[in-house]
């Protein structure tokens, strides 16, 4: 296969817009009075979010508008705006480009509705943590708003929201799966992804009078076409990866002819019926058409919106192919039938270079809310204000995790001079600033500068976790980098303390015991927060994640390096119930491991199926993906898929919570385990009539018995 070019245009190669001559505004404006005060007839681009405008490089709707006030253009913010009418939508008067739409930093739906369906009553993002402040399916209602208000007007979709449904993707509020995000909303164009690439040559080509219909081949996006392109060759998915009985088709998991293979590199099983990467050989008919034409462009053409809203095993399909096409530099543009229209999805975009990265970040961010928000809070601003984003990108490939379909698994970081001068602007900027910087992480802590050690094998990789089932041999797993950044920013002028929030990697980590001793010597609060997720084996096999036995090499460093630093200091673990694969009898020996343990968890996260994730693909076709997949002898995964079984996985991890036991107790009678119900310490809830079990009174932040965590989880 001929692999697609690793470069794309850079980022400030663009000759700047003639509405430069402006400068830069103090914040992007949200009324015509800031646009009036910066001399402002109209916006070249407005952009419509559905979180408070904070201008700080942690919120998407800032980067994107600082990003293109950068190329020179006029931007403007229309921040969680009422939907109810289209009046909202006018307050800035109509673009002379296009409106750019996000929902913000989180899928509105997530963000509305609790893992129980049920409508939340805050939201971080909104001033003053109310909820309420942005409707369902924001992508599609502002769209929508946007078309009544100036129906000529390009609409341009981004953020996570539209990012993780630009094909037909399976909805947990509907049941059901749902067409794209382009069809339902109307927009002209989606861009998914970190998309300041993509963002950019939209701008451009516009702002050149190039018609937005004919922008359909800018990679990182995907667009409405009544008709694919002439001269291109068509590969059906179902060549690749049929799901039915495919013994007599070539094996999807041999390698390709004159590549490495990264997976058989990292001594990996070669049983097709063992969990394993990825990855796809041209079928024979498809070989040849590509031998007699070596340059003919192929895209892969997906099964129907209709005929996976009718096949949970067809859409599990269709997940397994998208997952497959997501490296940027062998993918290949996917295409989707929604009735008579075609969705056709351009090639992932092009990872920022660190140089480009340093100049996203050191954009001129005032760091604080709009004035217009007053002395209100914005809890998810007060939660990062004085954290730093060092990478993005994150190789871990959880199943249950969208960040890898969003950002990627090529990690992308920024400078250490970059980094090192933002916490210094921290320090000279943020209001009430005590000298602790609360994190310097990412999607996760300790992936920074880790990439593949060789550009060829990482071009043809199809891999869809860089450390599971085992961690490449490719992959380089140094900290020092990361080592080295914390020292020095540790010891500048006005820091006091540098703190690690984001989540570890800990079977990485234990790879660089240098690093645990940085990090548990200097860097924790007290608490640092790891992830398991689960104890069982079947289970985390199905998440993609590591085996307890990293858990407790971690666990051992974590313990000797905080005596060492006479310091006390405690691991948070976190765990998800009702994943797809775990079984009843999966969560009771989940809740086993905790009592043993001495863990009583506060509070513990249900699995919550997200657009695109393959966790959610698992649980809406009740198949294993990351397997060959079979109508009738494919690998079937057990689903707790009604409320009352996704609230008994939940109990399970809460056993200490007497408003549990009585349904606990049925469910030990149930699974025969009348043993565990009694007053001793190895029954795991107290008979029922029985006086409630004396525990330890703990307050929050504090360790149970063993020294071990009993907050959050």
């Amino acid at each position: 296969m001929k692999l697609q070019p690793s470069t794309d245009k850079a980022l400030y190669s663009y000759p700047r817009y003639w509405a430069e001559c402006y400068g830069t505004a103090p914040f992007l404006p949200m009324s015509r009075a800031e646009m009036d005060e910066l001399g402002w007839d109209s916006c070249d681009i407005i952009i419509v979010t559905g979180d408070a405008y904070v201008d700080h490089p942690s919120f998407g709707m800032a980067v994107i508008g600082r990003f293109l006030e950068s190329q020179g253009f006029r931007v403007g913010i229309i921040s969680q705006p009422d939907w109810r009418s289209a009046e909202a939508f006018t307050v800035l008067g109509e673009p002379n480009l296009f409106f750019g739409v996000t929902a913000g930093n989180m899928d509105s739906m997530i963000n509305r509705y609790t893992a129980d369906r049920r409508l939340r009553s805050d939201d971080a993002y909104t001033a003053g943590g109310q909820g309420g402040s942005r409707p369902d399916r924001a992508v599609v209602v502002y769209s929508q708003r946007c078309r009544e208000a100036y129906r000529q007007v390009p609409i341009v979709l981004g953020g996570i929201e539209a990012s993780l449904r630009r094909i037909a993707q399976y909805d947990y509020w509907d049941d059901a799966v749902r067409r794209s995000v382009l069809i339902d909303s109307g927009a002209d164009i989606l861009l998914f992804g970190n998309a300041e690439r993509a963002i950019a040559e939209v701008a451009h080509r516009l702002a050149k009078g190039q018609p937005l219909a004919e922008v359909t081949d800018i990679r990182g996006t995907a667009c409405v076409r009544k008709q694919v392109p002439e001269g291109w060759l068509e590969l059906d998915s179902t060549r690749i990866d049929w799901p039915a009985n495919i013994d007599e088709l070539p094996n999807p998991y041999a390698e390709q002819s004159g590549v490495e293979n990264c997976s058989s590199a990292a001594g990996e099983p070669a049983d097709p019926g063992e969990v394993q990467p990825l990855r796809i050989v041209p079928q024979p008919i498809a070989s040849s058409v590509l031998q007699q034409q070596p340059d003919t462009p192929v895209y892969i053409r997906l099964p129907s919106f209709e005929k996976v809203q009718a096949d949970a095993v067809l859409y599990a399909h269709a997940s397994r192919v998208l997952h497959q096409e997501s490296n940027p530099h062998n993918a290949r543009p996917l295409v989707q039938k929604h009735g008579t229209r075609e969705v056709w999805v351009n090639r992932p975009p092009i990872p920022l270079s660190t140089e480009e990265m340093d100049a996203v970040f050191d954009l001129p961010y005032q760091r604080v809310p709009h004035p217009s928000y007053g002395m209100a809070t914005i809890p998810a601003y007060d939660m990062i204000k004085t954290s730093v984003n060092i990478m993005r990108g994150c190789f871990g490939g959880c199943t249950f995790c969208s960040i890898t379909e969003h950002e990627g698994r090529i990690i992308q970081s920024r400078s250490e001079k970059s980094i090192l001068r933002e916490v210094e602007e921290i320090r000279d900027k943020v209001p009430g600033f005590t000298g602790t910087i609360s994190d310097l992480g990412g999607p996760t802590a300790n992936m920074y500068r880790q990439n593949c050690k060789d550009d060829v094998i990482q071009a043809n990789c199809r891999r869809l976790s860089c450390v599971y089932p085992t961690i490449c041999k490719n992959l380089e797993t140094s900290h020092k980098p990361t080592t080295q950044l914390y020292r020095k920013a540790r010891v500048l002028p006005g820091i006091k303390r540098i703190l690690i929030a984001s989540g570890l990697r800990y079977d990485l980590a234990v790879l660089d015991e240098e690093y645990v001793r940085e990090l548990v010597t200097h860097h924790v609060g007290g608490y640092l927060k790891i992830a398991p997720e689960h104890s069982e084996e079947g289970t985390l096999e199905k998440m993609m994640k590591p085996g307890m036995g990293s858990y407790y090499q971690f666990k051992k460093l974590f313990d000797k390096y905080t005596k060492q630093a006479g310091k006390k200091q405690y691991l948070i673990p976190y765990f998800i119930a009702a994943h797809p694969g775990s079984t009843d009898q999966d969560m009771l020996n989940l809740a086993l491991w905790l009592k043993a343990n001495n863990f009583r968890v506060d509070q513990v996260q249900t699995f919550y199926p997200s657009p695109m994730a393959l966790a959610t693909a698992m649980y809406h076709s009740g198949r294993n993906p990351l397997k060959r997949l079979h109508y009738k002898r494919g690998e079937r995964v057990s689903v707790a898929r009604d409320l009352s079984q996704r609230r008994l996985h939940k109990a399970f991890l809460r056993y200490h919570d007497d408003k549990n036991w009585g349904y606990l107790r049925e469910s030990l009678i149930r699974l025969q385990r009348r043993d565990l119900i009694g007053d001793s310490e190895h029954h795991l809830v107290p008979p029922e009539h029985s006086s409630p079990r004396r525990q330890p009174r703990l307050k929050r932040g504090k360790p149970a018995r063993g020294g071990q965590w009993s907050g959050r989880a």
